[in-house]
This record gives C-alpha cells, sequence and structure tokens, in this order.
C-alpha cells in the first residue's frame, strides 16, 4: 500500500499530470464562457437572419408527430467553432512564446568576464 500510494504522489505531483488538471478546469470555465456566448449574443443574430425566434427550438415536424430538433446542432456548431478558434489562437500564442523564448536563450549574454576576455583577445589582435 505504501509502494501504491508513492506512485500516486510521484504522478500527481508530476507537472504533465498537475498541467492537464489546470487545463481541465480552466476548460470547464471557457465551455461556460463560450455557451453563453453562443446563447445569447451569436445564436439571437442568427435567428434574426432565419427569422426564427429561438434558434435552440428550431425543427422539422414530421408526419409521426416527432421532431427533427436542429436547432440545437446549429447552436453547438457554433459553441464549437468558438472554442476551437479560441484554443487555435492559443497554441498559436503559446508557440511564438516560445520560439521567443528559445531566442533569447540562444543569444548570448554577455558578462564581464566575457567582454575583459573580448578585449584581451582585440589587444592581441593588434598587436
Amino acid at each position: 500500500m505504501r509502494q501504491f500510494i508513492k506512485d500516486f504522489e510521484a504522478f500527481a505531483v508530476r507537472g504533465n499530470a498537475v498541467d492537464l488538471a489546470i487545463g481541465v478546469v480552466i476548460g470547464a470555465g471557457f465551455s461556460q464562457i463560450t455557451t453563453v456566448l453562443a446563447n445569447n449574443i451569436i445564436t439571437p443574430v442568427i435567428s434574426i437572419y432565419t427569422g426564427i425566434a429561438d434558434i435552440s427550438k428550431a425543427g422539422v415536424a414530421l408526419p409521426n408527430g416527432s421532431v427533427v430538433a436542429y436547432g440545437l446542432l446549429i447552436q453547438s456548431v457554433v459553441n464549437f467553432i468558438l472554442i476551437a478558434l479560441v484554443l487555435f489562437l492559443f497554441v498559436r500564442l503559446l508557440g511564438s512564446l516560445a520560439a521567443k523564448k528559445k531566442a533569447e536563450e540562444n543569444t548570448p549574454e554577455e558578462n564581464e568576464q566575457l567582454k575583459v576576455l573580448m578585449e584581451i583577445r582585440d589587444q592581441l589582435k593588434k598587436s
């Protein structure tokens, strides 16, 4: 049992597991934001063009009395597109930040010792 607890602790505090947990929590909160945005801002604009007051209740009545509710599908697709767009922009931002950090790491920092050595080198070249 102790080994199990040690293994679980090593897994739980490993960076990837913690990052994944944080990502899930942020994703759940972001999902709520995009749902509200889709339901209260974007789909009412779509309803102006379609003439349907509440797009989520849009559907086609079948002869047997059932309804094909395509409105919820439209609302879900809009929500998915919003999430995909924001994730794309976020990943693109992270990629550019990582490239910038890598470029900064590749440029050598000039410290005092390096400056003195370069001056000595230049002096030796002159003589």
